[in-house]
Parts: structure tokens; C-alpha cells; sequence
């Protein structure tokens, strides 16, 4: 039996890709689309037995080749541009195409983890898995809610599925192979950059009532992430609507000095508190962008109740922690 993963070629598929390997499966058929072909180099160290387009899958699976051979579908491609203003191609992608694999899975009696995402709370404080917590603020989000939303109408009127549903509201994820993704790529990610090239990070000067750089999110470490995914795969009985964050907000003060300590670490130097940072000049605040008025969550912190509800009991790595991990790796991997 076979594990497809879609978007395995990109930032979160293929650390999944790579944790079943470890696992020891390599039946696995990767589906993603590589019109932009650097995302191969995310699979070179990993195991698939085959690869797919994910048009041509769409049509694959309705002429009934995968019929009665698939165990399990991580659907986790998507348009994941959340400045994108195409919405007819972020509905198309996002939504239908879900839609298709979550009806296919339900007929076949598959197992299906699908990517949600936290932008369905857009600027809310409140962030629980219920329909008046959720306000998205781009169509982004939207194409996410809308899903999900399917998702909670079926569960009602049938009680449950025949097989397992599982949404996973991702937060500020970030972590190895996410190069690919150039300005959507973490906050982690590019203040690494940042640093490597100016000498620097750059931060938000204070906006939405936050002193400067102490706007917070919920960074989870996407190696927790993919340790999520595992979890539900090994419990095909439990289903439902999930946040998958650490359940603590941290500032991306922290962040930046997470990343630059890293780094000076590696060099050998010694780790210095935020505000020697910005007197040495190694954090920077600039004008927090216009364009980004309305459209910004300045603060997300998961409640992940009803992930520890269904027994998730794994500790998520704190910014200090991921972020060190992260920077060695982007170090080994330059």
C-alpha cells in the first residue's frame, strides 16, 4: 500500500517525505508540481517510488489507477502566497483541488491529512478551532476556511467519516528546505540571510499597539510538524480540525536574536542579550510597510487543547531551541 504526499517537493512535504523514510517507508508517491524545478533539490536525499504531476494526478485517481492501493494522502499543496491576488487560481488550487481528494479518499476508505492553515483566524486573538473564532484577512486564508468548512458540514450530517479527515492549522512554521519559497520562506529563514549578507536583521519598527520588534507569532519548528503528521497516521481513529503551533507566543525580538546568537555561535562568539544587539547594531528596525495594513497578524498563539485532547503529548521546540537547530543546518547546507 501506498502513502502519497502531495506537494512533496516542498517545504513541509518533504521534511514528511524524509521523516517516513526514517521510518523506513519508500513507498511513497510524490505529487507536486515543479514548474518551478528547484524544489527537486528538497527530494535529492529522500526515498519516492514514483513522481507525479498534480494535474496529471487529478486524473489519474478519476480514471481509478491508485484504486484499492493507497493506504494514506497528505494533501499538502497548495498556493501558499498569502499576498496572492489571483483568487480564482488560489480557490482552483487550494480548494477544489482538495475538494477532489477529500471525496476520492472518503469513497476508498483512505486516510486523509490535509494542510489548514492559521491564516483562517486573520486578525482575531483568539485562536481555538471554532467558526467564531475565524475572520481571514486574505483570500489565502479564505480558500483554507472554506475547506475546512466543508470538512465540518460533512462530519455533521454523516456523525462520522468511514475513514480518517484530519485538517492541520499550521502557524509560522519554519525549519530546513524551505529555500524555495523565496519571500513566503519564514521569518527564520530570512533573518539568517539577513545577517549572513549585511551583517544585520532587520526588523518592524512598533505598529498595531507593539513596542518595536515585540509583535508575536507562534514559530513551530517544522521537524514538530512533521512528528504531528506521524501521530495521526499511527491513529487513523481520531479525526477532526487541529492547530498544530507550540501554544506560546514569542516576539520576533526573540527570533532575530535566536538567529543572530546562532550564528554568532558558530563563529565561535559569545551570545549577547537583544538590547546589546541593537546597540551593536546587529538588529535594525524600518517602517512597518503600508502595503501590509490590514492584511498583517501582529499576534497568533495556538491553543492546541485538542491536540493534547487526543493525546499528542511530544514538546514543541521553543524559538530558542528550533532556531539554533535551524541555523546548523543552514550553515552545513550553504
Amino acid at each position: 500500500m501506498y502513502t502519497i504526499v502531495t506537494g512533496a517537493a516542498g517545504f513541509i512535504g518533504s521534511n514528511l517525505v524524509k521523516a517516513l523514510n526514517d521510518r523506513g517507508l519508500r513507498k511513497i508517491i510524490a505529487v507536486d508540481n515543479l514548474t518551478r524545478a528547484v524544489k527537486f533539490r528538497n527530494l535529492v536525499d529522500c526515498e519516492v517510488a514514483d513522481y507525479i504531476d498534480k494535474d496529471d494526478f487529478l486524473e489519474r485517481l478519476a480514471e481509478g489507477d491508485f484504486d484499492g492501493d493507497v493506504e494514506a494522502v497528505v494533501h499538502l499543496g497548495a498556493c501558499s502566497d498569502t499576498l496572492g491576488s489571483d483568487g480564482r487560481y488560489m480557490m482552483e488550487n487550494n480548494y477544489r483541488y482538495s475538494l477532489s481528494l477529500l471525496d476520492w479518499c472518503l469513497d476508498q476508505e483512505v486516510q486523509f491529512l490535509y494542510a489548514s492553515s492559521a491564516a483562517t483566524y486573520g486578525g482575531g486573538r483568539v485562536f481555538r478551532e471554532e467558526r467564531a473564532c475565524e475572520s481571514p484577512l486574505n483570500v489565502y486564508g479564505y480558500s483554507k476556511f472554506l475547506f475546512d468548512q466543508v470538512v465540518r458540514r460533512r462530519l455533521s450530517e454523516v456523525g462520522s467519516f468511514a475513514s480518517q479527515v484530519v485538517g492541520l492549522r499550521y502557524f509560522n512554521v519554519y525549519g530546513p528546505r524551505e529555500a524555495h519559497k523565496a519571500r513566503m520562506a519564514s521569518v527564520a529563514f530570512h533573518h539568517y540571510q539577513q545577517f549572513r549578507s549585511e551583517g544585520r536583521v532587520k526588523l518592524f519598527a512598533g505598529s498595531h499597539g507593539y513596542a518595536d520588534g515585540e509583535q508575536q507569532r507562534d514559530f513551530v519548528y517544522v521537524g514538530d510538524v512533521s512528528s504531528v503528521n506521524l501521530f495521526f497516521l499511527d491513529h487513523p481513529d481520531k479525526s477532526g480540525i487541529f492547530n498544530v503551533g507550540t501554544g506560546r507566543a514569542q516576539s520576533f525580538n526573540e527570533l532575530a536574536a535566536a538567529t543572530v546568537n546562532g550564528c554568532r555561535a558558530l563563529a565561535g562568539e559569545a551570545e549577547l542579550e537583544l538590547s546589546e544587539l541593537v546597540q551593536r547594531g546587529l538588529l535594525e528596525y524600518i517602517p512597518f510597510p503600508a502595503d501590509l495594513a490590514g492584511k498583517y497578524q501582529s499576534y497568533t498563539q495556538a491553543d492546541i487543547s485538542r491536540l493534547r485532547k487526543v493525546g499528542y503529548e511530544l514538546p514543541f521546540a521553543t524559538v530558542q531551541e528550533g532556531v539554533a537547530r535551524y541555523v546548523e543546518w543552514l550553515d552545513q547546507h550553504a
